[in-house]
């Protein structure tokens, strides 16, 4: 596999009135022409790691490794300039939740359109056709009227599938997605990741799937990232996840809740203080 993304040792720490924070502690992992799914609990570090890539981190933020390298472009040096070439151009982002992500007072069109227009420097004629091109192709039904529609004035889903158009107006080679099922319901989901799998294969991207669901991950990915305290415990490919090496996924498969068993209350693992200590 040709990696598109090498990081190594990657380290992200955060200043804070009382110390030090350990955000990410010294994780490694490459990225080829796949689906890779990070997974884990909140405060696991798993959006750390985009924000980190993307050069999105507050200036609080120490980021320190061996290598992180986007094709030919060493992000541990890159200042702020080069990552503004590399936002929507070559790396897309789409973030969790619509509702927050779109300005509520642009309509849909014209916020899609600035992207086309800063990445692909259309003129405001050609530039309207290729978002209506990119609202059929994430599978609205009625792009002209969804162009001129408001945040507020359009579904969930549909929210979703215009972040999708404007992660993809930059025709990027990697996209980041972040927790992007998350505020859609479960008769939804499976259609959107259809349509996320469909532009990722049709498309050649790259794909990072931030999730809190193990289930999704195992399903839609290649290869999966379980990750604990900044690190990364187990990485494997996601049918091997049925099967799991490390205690802590193992302790993530046994929590999940069972529509088969009748039990008083959700299941709990402890911990073990050792986790935080191992090694990449």
């Amino acid at each position: 596999m040709i990696a598109l993304l090498d990081v190594k040792g990657l380290t992200v720490s955060f200043e804070t009135r009382t110390g030090l924070v350990h955000a990410l502690r010294g994780i490694s992992f490459a990225l080829g022409t796949e689906r890779l799914g990070i997974v884990g609990e909140s405060g696991s570090g798993k959006s750390t790691v985009g924000r980190a890539i993307m050069g999105l981190l507050p200036h609080t933020a120490r980021v320190t490794g061996q290598r992180v390298q986007f094709s030919d472009i060493d992000l541990l040096s890159a200042n702020q300039a080069t990552f503004r070439r590399l936002r929507g151009r070559r790396i897309g982002l789409v973030m969790q939740d619509p509702r927050y992500a779109l300005n509520p007072v642009i309509a849909v069109g014209p916020q899609i359109a600035e992207a086309v227009i800063l990445h692909q420097g259309l003129r405001a004629a050609a530039a309207k056709a290729t978002v209506l091109d990119l609202l059929a192709q994430v599978r609205i039904t009625a792009p002209s009227l969804v162009y001129d529609q408001y945040p507020h004035q359009i579904s969930g889903g549909m929210g979703q599938r215009v972040m999708i158009a404007i992660a993809l107006a930059g025709e990027p080679d990697m996209l980041i997605a972040d927790e992007p099922t998350s505020a859609l319901d479960a008769s939804i989901r499976a259609s959107f990741l259809k349509l996320l799998d469909a532009l990722v294969v049709s498309r050649r991207m790259s794909l990072i799937l931030i999730s809190h669901d193990i289930d999704l991950v195992a399903g839609f990915c290649d290869r999966v990232l379980v990750m604990y305290g900044g690190q990364i415990m187990e990485s494997c490919a996601a049918s091997e996840l049925a099967h799991p090496r490390h205690p802590y996924t193992r302790g993530l498969i046994g929590c999940r809740p069972s529509l088969d068993e009748d039990l008083p209350s959700l299941r709990t693992f402890k911990r073990d203080p050792a986790w935080m200590e191992q090694q990449q």
